[in-house]
């Protein structure tokens, strides 16, 4: 089939380089910690800093500017995407930010409070209970939404590569940089799977960079669907492990899974916010708890980097606002966070950077 490229129109144009300001070039942060006697870093890129609040706004933004300069995206389609809420948020704030309907399909049982950001942001919210198929359901509807109407567009984060793309052009790049600003290279990336975009992404840029880099995929201890290929248990890690094995995600390019167990997730989330403010959801404590064990593995001195993929306000009706009992093969309890420091944002990644005239000079000694 052939895809005929098409100019948006200038208003489009522009609402894109809007929206381009206010997505990526997060900082990254240096977290020092004691775990186990020993003094430890790792990196966290700081994703909660996006538009609404998650990564998934970079993936939200590549996926639509690349509909439209394909021309499968036209003014005044509605935008259907099948979430466990974050990707919602995002196309339904990016989706209106452009002037298009969204409907979002999401599980019934995800928190209130992404539901309700979603519904203040104008989308249409379609729940999907478990006897409708949960995630599998949401997308088979999504889909049957798109066979009837012929203005439907279908971002299909599950299978679209445009969302590695996103990742292999941004924030990889960016990680990538602001280490080597500090004087390093990754030597390990770790990341939760959801549709798999930012593991592979991320993934993909760092090892064009050094071939050596060692890039982990993380699931819930509770529900291993990556492990066995087919949705086992429950977890309470949402918006990863999304009861089947995303078709970008190949893990046969990558490192074994590392499992979390989503109660020490819960724990080492409210320890970062509690100990040192950093204000992330449960993904964010399973990244680091990852990265940790990642790092145990390669050695202290190991150049170990995640994302925190979104901030706490999205589970404040959550168990991650709750006591959560210690279990005595749990990780967050070893870790004693020490500070953290932020490296510089770079220029290179900019979305002004070629335009830029405000650029600092370069002094030279």
């Amino acid at each position: 089939m052939t895809t005929t490229t098409l100019a948006p129109t200038p208003s489009v144009t522009a609402r894109f380089r809007s929206l381009e300001r206010l997505i990526g070039n997060t900082p990254l942060l240096a977290i020092d910690f004691e775990f186990r006697g020993h003094r430890r870093t790792v990196y966290a890129k700081s994703e909660q800093m996006n538009l609404t609040g998650s990564i998934k706004d970079r993936m939200a933004l590549h996926i639509l500017r690349q509909a439209y300069a394909e021309g499968r995206l036209r003014p005044g389609d509605t935008i259907a995407e099948a979430t466990s809420g974050n990707t919602g948020i995002a196309f339904a704030a990016l989706g209106r930010a452009l002037g298009h309907p969204v409907t979002i399909f999401m599980p019934n049982w995800m928190s209130r409070e992404r539901m309700d950001l979603i519904h203040s942001l104008g989308a249409t919210i379609v729940p999907v209970t478990k006897q409708q198929g949960g995630f599998v359901g949401s997308i088979r509807l999504s889909e049957e939404l798109a066979a009837l109407r012929s203005d439907v567009f279908l971002p299909r984060q599950f299978s679209n590569t445009a969302n590695v793309e996103a990742h292999a052009a941004t924030t990889g790049p960016e990680l990538h940089l602001q280490l080597l600003s500090e004087g390093l290279t990754a030597d390990a990336f770790v990341a939760g799977v959801g549709t798999g975009g930012t593991v592979m992404g991320v993934g993909k840029y760092l090892r064009r960079q050094n071939p050596a880099t060692r890039v982990f995929p993380m699931e819930p201890a509770e529900s291993p669907t990556l492990s066995t290929g087919c949705k086992v248990g429950q977890h309470r890690i949402q918006g990863i492990s999304d009861e089947f094995v995303p078709a970008i995600l190949r893990l046969n390019d990558l490192e074994p899974v590392v499992a979390v167990h989503d109660g020490d997730s819960i724990l080492m989330a409210q320890k970062l916010a509690s100990d040192l403010g950093l204000a992330v959801g449960i993904s964010s404590g399973a990244n680091f708890l990852a990265a940790v064990k990642v790092q145990d593995a390669l050695g202290g001195d190991a150049v170990v980097a995640t994302v925190f993929a979104d901030d706490n306000k999205k589970y404040l009706s959550t168990d991650l606002l709750r006591d959560e009992p210690v279990k005595s093969h749990y990780l967050s309890p070893e870790i004693s966070l020490r500070e953290f420091r932020t490296t510089k944002r770079v220029c290179n990644v900019c979305s002004d950077a070629v335009t830029c005239e405000q650029k600092a000079p370069i002094i030279e000694h």
